[in-house]
């Protein structure tokens, strides 16, 4: 899974972990959330192929859903608001449309596992 840099905060300057999955089910993801009033801001990598999910700190410390990985924070303080935290990357929810300063974990991990089931599904149509 490429990498879209881990590392960033909120606007408001809180850290956030970041989790990253492949684009397909991370963006049936973002509409489940969405519908929910339930999505932190999400980045995409450059490519297209990876989208990432700003959650609470201290998320990677418990994070084991197969086929994503979480990142914790690193040391230098970052402000998503004003620099993206890698090269390439851009914002799919940015910070300001975001209903919070992150996704809460427990909903992503429920979102993911549901575009997971969607994806499946469809793909047995083909």
């Amino acid at each position: 899974m490429p990498d879209i840099g881990p590392g960033v905060r909120t606007a408001g300057g809180v850290p956030c972990d970041l989790v990253t999955v492949p684009a397909r089910q991370g963006l049936e993801a973002v509409a489940i959330l969405r519908l929910r009033d339930g999505i932190g801001p999400v980045l995409c990598d450059g490519a297209g192929d990876t989208l990432g999910f700003l959650v609470p700190p201290g998320t990677a410390a418990c994070w084991d859903l197969p086929g994503s990985a979480c990142t914790q924070t690193p040391g230098r303080p970052r402000t998503a608001a004003q620099e993206l935290p890698a090269a390439g990357s851009g914002w799919l929810v940015p910070p300001e449309g975001a209903f919070g300063v992150a996704t809460d974990a427990s909903l992503l991990r429920a979102a993911l596992g549901e575009a997971a089931r969607t994806i499946e599904a469809a793909d047995r149509c083909d």
